[in-house]
């Protein structure tokens, strides 16, 4: 059995879960305050936040199918059909075709369990992800000499994702990683959150997580992964190349064209909590850092 990842990190680092569902309220609040706008950590009694409801707690999301407004994928989001769901797994594998969910989860089922990853894009959480390692689902497809990087694709489906009815990216969603990235036992397959399933706004029923790599990276609602021996187009680095690479692993060393990736806030560190560096491969130096030796990490951004 290929060896697994051992989590370092325990409950007590896990953002609480009241405090992840508000952090835009938190971030706003601290730009009310003049604290600034881009990241920032408050507790709920600080704050005086009063707990949310579910539906309250899942209205704030990135998900262009829906609409670039952030309350638009939790308006629209509830009209995607999630079930039955089928993922589509080809190219250079052993075993192509129509995976269903139930018969993927029923082949992961002793290997799901919980991950508790540091998650970073303008602010940094811990955040705790029921799921699966992507290397089992790949495995469980068969996996050609030949192949080289695996794509992605979210569900198109403009009769219930009304923000692919405009042309803010070239749909479907896409994505991509190099097999190695793919096979390394951080790289998982999320099936829920916070102990429950994900919601539909948050990449239903099945998402890609890569806790070393900026967040855009781990596309949601995956319905098609192809084995190839070419680097696969990804949606946001064919619209912008110039600020978004294929790789868009978190390195502080590289600046975003339009602000620095030096330094973070962690949500749950206080009012006035500091900022702090920001880590090589968002702390996962040490178990991601031997994939690019000898690569030249400013231009393979």
């Amino acid at each position: 059995m290929a060896q697994r990842w051992t989590n370092k990190l325990t409950a007590k680092d896990v953002t609480p879960e009241h405090m992840f569902w508000n952090r835009r309220k938190i971030l706003a609040g601290l730009a009310g305050a003049g604290l600034g706008s881009i990241a920032g950590g408050v507790s709920a009694q600080e704050a005086e936040l009063e707990a949310n409801t579910w539906e309250d707690v899942t209205s704030y999301n990135n998900f262009y199918e829906f609409g670039t407004s952030k309350e638009d994928p939790a308006h629209y989001a509830k009209y995607m059909t999630t079930a039955p769901w089928s993922v589509e797994i080809g190219g250079l594998v052993d075993k192509p075709g129509a995976y269903g969910f139930e018969q993927i989860m029923e082949a992961m089922t002793i290997e799901e369990r919980l991950y508790r990853f540091r998650c970073v894009e303008a602010w940094s959480m811990v955040i705790p992800w029921q799921g699966f390692e992507l290397a089992d689902l790949l495995n469980l497809a068969g996996v050609q000499d030949g192949a080289k990087y695996v794509a992605f694709e979210t569900l198109y489906r403009p009769e219930e994702m009304v923000g692919t009815r405009f042309p803010v990216l070239d749909w479907p969603y896409r994505e991509g990683l190099r097999l190695d990235e793919a096979m390394n036992p951080l790289t998982i397959m999320a099936t829920g959150i916070f102990g429950k399933p994900l919601p539909n706004q948050n990449g239903a029923p099945l998402r890609l997580v890569v806790p070393w790599k900026y967040g855009f990276k781990s596309i949601k609602s995956v319905v098609k992964i192809t084995l190839t021996d070419k680097q696969p187009e990804t949606s946001w680095n064919m619209t912008n190349p110039g600020e978004y690479g294929f790789y868009s692993n978190v390195n502080p060393e590289v600046s975003h064209p339009r602000w620095s990736q030096a330094t973070e806030r962690r949500i749950g560190g206080g009012l006035f909590a500091q900022r702090e560096p920001t880590l090589m491969f968002n702390g996962y130096e040490d178990e991601v850092a031997s994939l690019y030796e000898g690569m030249d990490l400013t231009k393979s951004f």
